[in-house]
């Protein structure tokens, strides 16, 4: 078994590059909602900052000024915030640069490069263009590094730790992404509205790469309970909620250990999703049960800690 100390960087290696590859993901949905919404709905950017845990933060640096410029760069770029994608890149190299000695050299100048072509791209005014193109260019080095790691690495515990952060980290990004959704729901009884709602669950699924994957399973039009179910329960869907907790269980199981806590509280987790009904939830019923999906997902890496690493 490997040093405690070098399975908890490469754990949070996991958790970082998929953290700023969500956040990447979380704008882009954002951004794609308040182009294709009416101004008198679209949904700001407020939100993202709530969800983001730094709300505190960004009134210190910008009070009320909720603006795409300020909560874009302070989301994206901002220094001074330990959860921007550029601390989260910085994190995830500085992590996988103790433990490097443990993967295939490409991987590490991969991710060298992500970091280095990232932090070039987003420095200064970003204009909306070029904001997009460094995020999808993120994307598409966070999930190079995914596919390096899975056809040249051998499947050892290293490999699981890895794999066990990026897919945690994964889970609670959807239920995030989720979370932006309840946030701003339209109302349900105002008819005008409906084709509106389809728009705002379908720019959920492109997010998650998930669009054309829910019309060939589910094979219905876009609605809330259905793209619900979809991104919470299906077990075939690699970015669903379920298929993630799935994972984790296999490499869970399959890890040395005296405490079994994690395992237990991932199928804990599993249990209460297979017994939820999702598509009564909506609004603030929606709002409470993502939290608690995202406090027992903590719960899960709490007890990773616990069991795994070296304690402070």
């Amino acid at each position: 078994m490997m040093l405690s100390r070098l399975a908890e960087q490469l754990y949070w290696h996991g958790r970082y590059i998929e953290r700023a590859e969500g956040l990447a993901r979380l704008i882009n949905v954002n951004a794609h909602l308040n182009l294709d919404l009416p101004d008198r709905i679209a949904p700001g950017w407020e939100t993202l900052v709530r969800i983001s845990g730094n709300a505190a933060l960004f009134t210190e640096l910008h009070g009320a000024d909720t603006s795409e410029r300020n909560v874009t760069r302070f989301l994206i770029a901002d220094e001074r915030n330990p959860d921007s994608i550029r601390s989260a890149l910085e994190l995830a190299r500085e992590n996988l640069r103790a433990a490097r000695d443990l993967l295939p050299r490409e991987v590490w100048e991969q991710m060298n490069r992500l970091y280095l072509d990232t932090r070039e791209r987003i420095n200064g005014t970003l204009s909306k263009r070029r904001r997009h193109e460094a995020l999808n260019e993120l994307i598409l080095g966070s999930q190079l590094i995914s596919g390096m790691l899975m056809g040249t690495m051998s499947h050892d515990h290293v490999y699981d730790f890895i794999l066990i952060g990026r897919h945690l980290e994964r889970a609670d990004v959807t239920t995030r992404i989720v979370d932006v959704r309840a946030d701003d729901l339209l109302p349900e009884d105002v008819e005008e509205l409906l084709p509106f709602e389809s728009i705002q669950w379908m720019s959920v699924l492109k997010s998650l790469t998930g669009y054309q994957m829910y019309r060939r399973h589910v094979r219905l039009r876009v609605n809330g309970p259905d793209v619900l179910k979809f991104l919470l329960t299906d077990r075939l869907f690699p970015r669903s909620v379920m298929y993630c907790l799935e994972t984790l269980e296999v490499f869970l199981a399959d890890l040395p250990g005296e405490d079994d806590g994690a395992l237990r509280s991932t199928l804990a987790l599993k249990r209460r999703l297979d017994h939820t009904r999702t598509a009564p939830l909506r609004g603030p019923a929606l709002a409470a049960f993502i939290d608690e999906v995202q406090i027992e997902l903590a719960d899960i890496g709490r007890q990773i800690a616990a069991t795994w690493f070296l304690e402070e």
